[in-house]
């Protein structure tokens, strides 16, 4: 099953919402990070990715027809090589309102120490935190990373391919891009800072 959706947004832009919404008009599954954290065996094949190895994304992302969020947003130009006729959406978000939730989020710890602890601690030690240079609480540089993302995906996905969306515009420009109805229920919109926050305080499954 090849994808047909591609999200290139980082993290803490709505991606929750974006899955919920692309299973909802049946691009099911969507890939999100919470994908593996009911499937750690596939936590090292995304470690293994970052790590600038040879990955057979179409083993890893078998029975998805989307991917958002991270880990798969750090890849979006590999996949949209794979995949050539997906969509690819990137998520964004007021650039302040995004460094205020990371870092009452995922980027919420105090020493990086700490990232290791985290389901999917590798990943972000290996991809996510190097992206930012390891300074994701220095405010300019982390915004100044997440604005310099955005410009490069609008630089490599040809512009037919690609929307650049907000959650908070709802179902039109989206169910429009991907040529199919409206549906009648209210958009979702999921994994707010709250619900983060909520979670991190509950018993983690075994």
């Amino acid at each position: 099953m090849p994808l047909d959706v591609i999200g290139a947004g980082l993290g803490r832009t709505g991606t929750t919402s974006l899955k919920l919404a692309l299973e909802r008009l049946g691009f099911a599954r969507c890939h999100h990070m919470t994908e593996v954290f009911v499937r750690p065996e596939t936590a090292a094949a995304w470690e293994a990715a970052a790590e600038g190895k040879a990955v057979d994304w179409e083993a890893l992302l078998a029975g998805y027809r989307a991917a958002v969020d991270w880990p798969a947003c750090h890849f979006y130009r590999d996949l949209a090589r794979v995949y050539p006729d997906a969509k690819v959406i990137l998520t964004v978000r007021d650039p302040e309102s995004w460094f205020r939730s990371t870092q009452a989020t995922i980027f919420g710890f105090e020493h990086v120490g700490e990232v290791e602890k985290r389901p999917m601690g590798g990943f972000m030690k290996k991809a996510i935190l190097p992206t930012f240079d390891g300074r994701v609480k220095d405010r300019e540089h982390a915004i100044a990373v997440y604005e310099g993302h955005n410009a490069e995906v609008r630089r490599t996905i040809a512009p037919e391919r690609l929307l650049v969306y907000d959650v908070t515009q709802g179902w039109e420009p989206l169910c429009r891009f991907l040529g199919v109805p409206v549906p009648s229920e209210p958009f979702p919109h999921a994994n707010t800072t709250e619900d983060f926050r909520q979670r991190r305080t509950l018993p983690r499954p075994r």
